[in-house]
């Protein structure tokens, strides 16, 4: 389909890419991978012919359509609706349709035969390219994206900018090219589009390159990982998780080969250094010095992934109790987005609050650090210290101090080879640290906000999107730096790694109401994918006016009506009251099954065999008991969610 052979490209003085070949194959869904700054997203403009090679080619099919998804995209200004915007995709079908309509009206008073045959060809070939579904297709991608049905007709200038990426993305989506381009195409979307978006593309019938930092999405929808590193391209059979899997056993050869390497080079430096004086031996010592400059020799392999060995201790430890808040109304005009619900944090919750984009996520964040108004009561916990982050929190920034001076005035117990660590972890190196503020991007900024938010004294923290602008190394990073945390934190993410990676309860949004699941991510999706299974979840979900109707107060209730209500709401405390007492009875267990791993782990447990045995034993009961008690609180659970409902 495309042929990179030999290329080179330069960029100023340094190669991105120096003969290096790729052939990409038809029907192939490809993540293309690689650290920051290696030239991924300069790949894909090189494949769509933006950028003058140095050196190689670039050739595939004559008629090859591409379709390329780009942060140029955003720049894309339009005042018709977003609907409209995304049928810009059908060019063909649009030329056919306004002929169509040119006809009919020259058929009002032109009754000829050439204006019927050109009205007949027309409509046929419309009706060939499947011009009447047009429609319907731009809706179902649009709505597939995160749009209401309401939002279609409002024009493309009314939305924020991820918005617009997501019509820009429908567009290219519809005009399904040959080769599809994608340049992080999930920054943009939220857990509900991200899981649409990976079934789309699994069904997809042309090829896709993929720049993405998202694990999951390209476990669940690559067949090839190509990975750019030094200046060449590497191709690896299957999804991410193969990858891994492939690398790890190419660089342990590589490694051992080294080694070896190594081993010889020094002993034939030996020969030569000791017999290099010696007349007898000066034949042997100059084929040796010959063979070693003929020996191509093996790099050893780069360094795993950065530690940090940073301790994120505070000072003051809080109550039992971060935070609780008790929220009778919150609305955007019309809109409910929470009625009648609570929220509470205890000491030592690593919360994920996931959902669509629009639901509140960001919304309660705020609530809870009481800058977001709303009917109901915010009640702090006692010696709670909290940080936030967020895009928006960057004001905080000095702008005229290097990114290592903000870093000081915030830790200044912290070394400097510490926080120039840290800096770099989030993809700031070397002679960066000396960089003003004021002249980064806004993404490298978001990027510092989060490094100080890292490295305060907080005892709770509240962290919206905190993976955005992170490669995969950081991402790895901030993982390490919320796993050594001992504090509490709520984080708002749509990157299912990262989740599964920080926490242990689950928050979500159903019938604007919160819910909490106290668990990892990885059981939580099991859970909801039973709940699917099941029929307890609605496969549809209600429109603004359904939701409207629903959150208007409801008359004053009598006789009958009023003891239902009664019955319901003592049901409904037997279940929460249920639900409680199990989730107390699992961590107790959760604790006793940790204790108990961590027995089993010493060496003088097993070394012991017969004492191994018996923690064993009790390990494996302890483990089914949680099971017994996780399946009988996920019953509990769901009827609870359904007496709410």
């Amino acid at each position: 389909m495309l042929v990179l052979n030999n290329i080179t490209f330069e960029f100023g003085s340094r190669a991105l890419y120096r003969e290096a070949s790729w052939h990409i194959k038809p029907y192939e869904k490809i993540g293309l991978i690689g650290a920051n700054g290696t030239g991924k997203s300069t790949l894909l403009r090189i494949i769509n012919g933006e950028y003058q090679l140095s050196a190689g080619e670039v050739s595939g099919r004559r008629d090859l359509s591409i379709g390329f998804l780009n942060q140029d995209l955003l720049s894309y200004e339009s005042k018709n609706p977003i609907l409209q915007v995304a049928m810009e995709a059908f060019a063909e079908q649009n030329k056919l349709s306004a002929e169509i309509d040119d006809l009919l009206k020259k058929l009002e008073t032109d009754y000829s035969d050439n204006i019927l045959n050109r009205l007949h060809e027309a409509q046929t070939r419309f009706e060939a390219l499947d011009g009447y579904q047009i429609r319907s297709k731009a809706e179902e991608v649009l709505e597939g994206l995160g749009f209401t049905t309401e939002d279609l007709e409002r024009p493309l200038s009314e939305f924020s900018g991820g918005w617009r990426m997501r019509v820009m993305l429908a567009k290219i989506l519809l005009a399904k090219p040959d080769l599809l381009l994608l340049d992080e195409p999930t920054n943009h979307l939220d857990l509900p589009s991200i899981e649409w978006m990976e079934e789309y593309l699994d069904n997809y019938e042309g090829t896709v390159v993929i720049v993405s930092h998202d694990r999951f999405f390209l476990d669940r929808v690559v067949n090839k990982i190509a990975e750019v590193a030094n200046e060449k391209i590497n191709l690896y059979p299957g999804n991410y998780a193969d990858y891994m899997e492939a690398k790890a056993l190419a660089e342990e050869i590589q490694r051992n080969q080294f080694k070896n390497q190594e081993k010889f080079l020094k002993q034939q430096e030996r020969f030569i250094e000791r017999f290099r004086a010696k007349a007898s031996k000066a034949k042997a010592v100059q084929s040796r010095i010959k063979a070693l400059e003929r020996v191509e020799r093996i790099n050893d392999v780069d360094d795993p992934a950065a530690t940090i060995n940073i301790q994120f201790n505070f000072n003051t430890t809080p109550g039992k109790v971060v935070a609780e808040l008790d929220i009778r109304s919150k609305k955007y005009k019309d809109l409910c987005i929470f009625e009648d619900t609570k929220a509470a944090i205890n000491r030592g919750d690593k919360i994920a609050f996931i959902g669509a984009n629009g639901k509140g996520k960001s919304t309660l964040l705020r609530m809870i650090e009481g800058v977001e108004p709303f009917e109901g009561k915010n009640e702090e916990g006692y010696n709670v210290i909290r940080a936030f982050y967020a895009q928006h929190q960057l004001e905080s920034l000095n702008l005229d101090n290097t990114l290592l001076r903000e870093l000081q005035v915030c830790a200044p117990d912290q070394t400097d080879t510490t926080l120039r660590t840290l800096l770099g972890a989030f993809l700031f190196k070397n002679d960066d640290v000396f960089k003003k503020i004021k002249v980064l991007s806004g993404g490298e900024k978001s990027r510092v906000a989060l490094a100080k938010t890292i490295l305060t004294k907080a005892n709770f923290m509240l962290l919206d999107e905190p993976t955005n602008h992170l490669d995969m190394q950081s991402v790895n990073i901030l993982i390490q730096v919320l796993q050594k945390f001992k504090g509490s934190y709520v984080v708002v993410s749509h990157d299912r790694f990262f989740l599964a990676e920080i926490a242990n309860k689950i928050w979500f949004i159903e019938n604007q109401k919160l819910k909490e699941y106290p668990g990892t991510y990885a059981e939580y999706e099991e859970w909801m994918e039973r709940r699917r299974q099941n029929g307890e979840l609605s496969v549809n979900t209600p429109s603004k006016k359904e939701k409207q109707v629903d959150s208007e107060p409801a008359p004053k209730e009598t006789g009958t009506v009023v003891a239902d209500n009664k019955s319901k709401q003592k049901e409904i405390k037997k279940l929460s009251d249920t639900v409680k007492n199990l989730e107390s009875e699992m961590e107790k267990i959760r604790e006793q099954k940790s204790a108990l791993e961590l027995e089993l782990s010493k060496p003088e447990t097993y070394s012991n065999a017969e004492k191994a045995k018996k923690i064993n034993n009790d390990l494996e009961s302890v483990t089914s008991k949680l099971n017994d008690l996780q399946s009988r609180w996920e019953t509990a659970f769901a009827e609870l969610i359904e007496a709410e409902s």
